[in-house]
């Protein structure tokens, strides 16, 4: 398997696929060593992954170059990430015990009752090129703290990222044998569906979800799926300026190259207020600067995968032949990298792809609507449901447009973020279970019953 540099084209390294063999020999050591992890007090279990927190930071630019190098983006951006995923970290690290400790219902002399939370055992993650640092913590760190091994594939275009992940692991204490790296593509990730694995959490497209959902059922184990989305934005018309919203949204849309579940990726705006917000918007994205991704400054780097290219070149066109006005971009860029415009549409439709399908790139649309009402039915109409968002003078009104929306995050004057305390969860098409709050803590846990009288 080739890693290459989606900037420059360049080979940076080439690593040996998995097989069935290797894979099976992963098992059988995360099955001798997980007991014993199992029984290792949550205070030791959670020492180790703070001193791995702490290695984030220690090495944090030599991380982000490595992941930069191998997904595109900025170089600020990979930053960012890593000191978010140890945010989350210490989230987690702050609220294992009260979550993860035994819980009492009653506990007289003649009855006691109460609820553990036991590991699930061998857990594997499906992990996701976009953030593999911060969509990883969501389930390697709990799945650790709660007392499981890990049997982890990095997406083939973050592999070594994950294998970053697995050294600063080991360096932070944790035994080998409790936290691996499965290298390859397809054939690897097929293999590990037909393994007698005691969880699967996946990170990554609806196909590809349904897929190992479909596979995997007749285990009876959990298998939870963070899926994509088509997220929609509202913008009403008694926001208090303009200007502002337009940034704030345009960077929702294109944070990443718009390579993010979360990512706005269709636009609602009240008609009173439509032409002086588009002109906004596209006064703000033509502001960010679009180059190599090692260069400071950059906002817009290159595509992860070269494939996309040809899904944004299809959705742009098929607009543009419906009646869609290119505002701005709309073609790749002549380089040896993945790169492709930022671009906005603007007299799109809900039929039109860029407003159905996901793009998964620097790519918008942006449509006017003459009521909250007229808003609400667009946004709906979707097969995801992932986060939906609303700007908003009105907090009363805000919440009464997202009160009627199917997704499993609202927001309101803000998007395209996560917190930690809050569960991460996705409805339709992006998918179920939860990871993040006590939800993602207990996601890695079983529950066992105690009901104990005196004689």
């Amino acid at each position: 398997m080739k890693v290459i540099n989606p900037a420059t084209g360049a080979t940076l390294r080439i690593l040996r696929d998995d097989t069935r063999d290797t894979l099976q020999d992963m098992y059988m050591r995360l099955k001798v060593t997980q007991p014993k992890w199992a029984a290792t007090s949550l205070a030791e279990r959670m020492k180790i992954i703070a001193r791995f927190s702490q290695l984030l930071q220690t090495h944090i630019e030599r991380l982000a170059g490595i992941l930069t190098s191998e997904t595109g983006k900025p170089l600020q951006q990979s930053r960012n990430e890593i000191n978010g995923a140890r945010t989350r970290i210490q989230w987690m690290l702050d609220n294992a015990e009260k979550f993860l400790a035994d819980e009492w219902v009653t506990n007289s002399d003649a009855l006691k009752e109460k609820i553990s939370y036991e590991p699930l055992g061998i857990v594997c993650n499906i992990s996701a090129w976009n953030y593999p640092y911060l969509v990883g913590v969501n389930v390697f760190i709990p799945a650790l703290l709660a007392g499981n091994a890990v049997l982890y594939k990095p997406s083939e275009y973050a592999t070594l990222t994950g294998m970053e992940i697995e050294s600063l692991l080991v360096q932070a204490g944790l035994d080998p044998n409790l936290f691996v790296v499965a290298t390859g593509g397809k054939e690897t990730g097929e293999a590990l569906l037909t393994m007698k694995l005691d969880g699967y959490f996946f990170t990554g497209s609806y196909k590809t979800g349904k897929y190992i959902y479909e596979k995997v059922a007749g285990k009876m184990v959990p298998c939870q799926l963070e899926l994509g989305g088509k997220d929609p934005l509202y913008v009403a018309d008694d926001i208090n300026d303009i200007a502002a919203v337009a940034a704030a949204t345009a960077d929702g849309a294109f944070y990443n190259n718009g390579q993010s579940c979360c990512a706005v990726e269709r636009i609602y705006v009240h008609e009173k207020i439509y032409d002086e917000y588009v002109n906004a918007f596209v006064t703000s994205v033509r502001s960010w600067k679009l180059g190599l991704p090692t260069e400071e400054g950059v906002y817009f780097g290159a595509l992860t995968r070269p494939d996309q290219l040809k899904v944004l070149e299809d959705q742009i066109l098929e607009a543009r032949a419906k009646g869609a006005t290119l505002l701005l971009g709309g073609k790749r860029i002549e380089h040896e990298g993945n790169f492709f415009e930022p671009t906005i549409l603007a007299d799109v439709d809900n039929k039109m792809k860029v407003m159905q399908e996901e793009s998964f790139g620097p790519i918008i649309g942006i449509m006017k609507v003459n009521s909250d009402a007229e808003a609400v039915e667009l946004m709906n109409d979707t097969d995801y449901g992932l986060t939906a968002a609303v700007y908003s003078g009105s907090q009363e009104r805000a919440a009464q447009i997202l009160s009627q929306v199917n997704s499993g995050t609202g927001y309101w004057n803000c998007c395209d973020r996560v917190t930690a305390g809050l569960p991460w969860a996705g409805r339709k098409h992006s998918g179920f279970g939860a990871t993040l709050s006590h939800q993602g803590l207990r996601a890695f846990t079983k529950t066992k019953s105690w009901q104990m009288k005196s004689e």
